[in-house]
């Protein structure tokens, strides 16, 4: 059973940082680890990507340049550093993680739940203004 660990949720002001961090119990060397958010009454939305198999990223416009995805191998661990957070980011994130999948040439591009395998329980997110 491949379980998925959320950690580092909370509450900010707007313009603050966060870091959610994703221990996975999943071996496979090569497949796609992301980040997911759901706002109440929203539907759930991919904001970042990481390909295992290069470190190759990719993000929703929602949150690039603010937002910044990456792993350490070594500890079979996925983060999400969120920078410059706004009041519109408060949501409950999910880390994921699915067999590669490819979106207009983009390894683990434009992230879906219906290409997702694993889901971790969610860590809430809060911005205040």
């Amino acid at each position: 059973q491949v379980q998925l660990v959320e950690s580092g949720g909370g509450s900010v002001q707007a313009g603050g940082s966060l870091r959610l961090s994703c221990s996975s119990s999943w071996t496979l060397p090569s497949k796609c680890m992301a980040w997911f958010r759901q706002a109440p009454g929203k539907e759930r939305e991919g904001v970042a990507a990481i390909y295992t198999g290069d470190s190759s990223t990719n993000y929703a416009d929602s949150v690039k340049g603010r937002f910044t995805i990456s792993e350490d191998n070594a500890k079979n661990t996925v983060y999400l550093q969120m920078n410059s957070l706004k009041p519109e980011d408060t949501a409950v994130y999910y880390c994921a993680a699915g067999r590669s999948w490819l979106v207009a040439g983009t390894v683990c591009g434009s992230p879906s739940p219906n290409v997702i395998e694993y889901w971790g329980k969610g860590s809430l997110v809060t911005v205040s203004s």
